[in-house]
């Protein structure tokens, strides 16, 4: 069969690395996608916003499947255009999206189901929003209500430092309309966790654990990022931690969603905080994370095509899926100064060393192909991800590689998986 993947970062090179794998699997085609993602199908030059023209092309080149990879898309309603054009698409509906699309939506979910999370309120503007969190003499955490690719959350200690957060979101208005609306949430202590699950609309299937890393800085200092790293599984999740989100979180979302008249169909996130009081929900999306994809995917030994096959036509309840029981890590390279401004066009070179091992792939991100050579054109670049016997081992064959691969102003953090070493035997 012929699929269609929209995106072109690490998510979209890892699941066409894996969808390449399908024996079902006619053509791959990817738009716009990346050099990575040429390696396994046909680039396709349309953004992934353009819809009309995405299915447009689909029609003509007898796409069976649509696969909708980043946030933005899904919120403005790919699947269901797809779905309309008689083409079957992996991801949830506009409606259903909103969970991730919108933060005071996904708290009403979260509130309506007696789902565990912070307590919070939702401001639609500065004033409210000021008032309240200088009436507040705790840590708080202001967040964006909208889509601001995983840099929208703002933690911070001191009252004053939040009311500096919201009138940057709300009147300087850094994340545009994704900051109309902030939540302004207790902050929770503990350890941060990846929940990434199947859906049908109604079955759930759990993927093996993940551990993403949000802050540019070692010991998670600085401003977050869209993620410097990954590892799975997440030693932190124990399987009672596990049985205790499925139980708590994922049943009654999805029982939620049905009963709110937009059932959910793709892959449920939950970002969870693993504290004393139990798991508590941080914020749900709804696509594959990055750049916790590209280890979860390292692991993943069954048929990625399949499974996606299942969720679509509401068959989840059928498959029974296979992991590699050895942990991977991936550790993200990225431009000199990201999150913040940074230069492109600078080559990469080393690609083809780091990768020459069966355990370790270098998945592309922002890159492009220039004069021949593969050269950076995002904040983060690639993400070198490496199985192991142990988390240790996993470690190390990562940064191994990374110090083949060079580019000017690469940096990257050097404690990715720290967090799980002498847990994961």
């Amino acid at each position: 069969m012929n699929v269609l993947l929209v995106g072109n970062g690490g998510r979209e090179h890892a699941i066409a690395w894996k969808l390449a794998q399908s024996k079902k699997l006619d053509q791959l085609y990817i738009a716009p996608g990346n050099p990575g993602t040429a390696q396994y199908g046909k680039n396709v030059d349309i953004g992934v916003n353009n819809i009309a023209e995405l299915v447009d092309f689909a029609k003509s080149n007898d796409v069976s499947l649509a696969i909708i990879g980043p946030e933005d898309p899904l919120a403005a309603g790919a699947v269901d255009a797809f779905e309309a054009a008689g083409i079957k698409a992996f991801g949830p509906s506009k409606a259903a999206a909103r969970l991730e699309a919108d933060k005071a939506f996904a708290k009403q979910v979260m509130h309506t189901n007696a789902i565990p999370t912070a307590e919070g309120r939702v401001f639609e503007t500065f004033a409210d929003a000021k008032v309240y969190i200088a009436s507040r003499d705790e840590a708080v955490v202001v967040k964006a209500a909208g889509l601001a690719k995983g840099k929208g959350v703002f933690v911070c200690d001191e009252p004053a430092d939040a009311i500096i957060a919201a009138e940057k979101i709300m009147c300087d208005r850094i994340f545009g309309e994704a900051g109309d609306t902030v939540v302004v949430e207790d902050k929770l202590l503990g350890q941060e966790a990846s929940i990434l699950a199947f859906v049908d609309g109604r079955n759930i299937y759990v993927m093996e654990s993940s551990q993403d890393h949000k802050a540019i800085g070692e010991g998670d200092t600085g401003p977050n990022t869209g993620g410097m790293g990954a590892y799975s599984p997440a030693p932190v999740v124990t399987e009672a931690i596990m049985d205790q989100i499925v139980k708590e979180v994922l049943v009654p979302t999805v029982d939620g969603m049905i009963r709110n008249g937009t059932p959910f169909k793709g892959i449920l996130y939950a970002g969870i905080m693993i504290t004393q009081g139990g798991p508590r929900v941080l914020e749900y999306n709804v696509r594959f994370g990055d750049p916790e994809t590209q280890p979860i995917l390292m692991r993943l030994k069954s048929d990625l095509l399949d499974v996606m096959l299942a969720v679509c036509d509401g068959r989840l309840k059928e498959m029974t899926l296979e992991w590699d029981p050895r942990p991977a890590v991936c550790v993200v390279m990225a431009s000199g100064g990201y999150p913040g401004g940074y230069d492109k066009g600078k080559k990469i070179t080393g690609l083809d060393a780091a990768g020459d091992n069966d355990d370790i792939v270098v998945f592309q991100a922002g890159t492009a192909q220039q004069d021949g050579d593969i050269v950076s054109a995002g904040g983060r670049v690639l993400g070198v991800t490496a199985l192991g016997d142990t988390i240790a081992e996993a470690k190390a064959k990562a940064y191994s590689a990374v110090d083949m691969i060079d580019f000017d102003r690469a940096y990257c953090r050097r404690d990715i998986a720290d967090k799980a070493i002498g847990k994961l035997a």
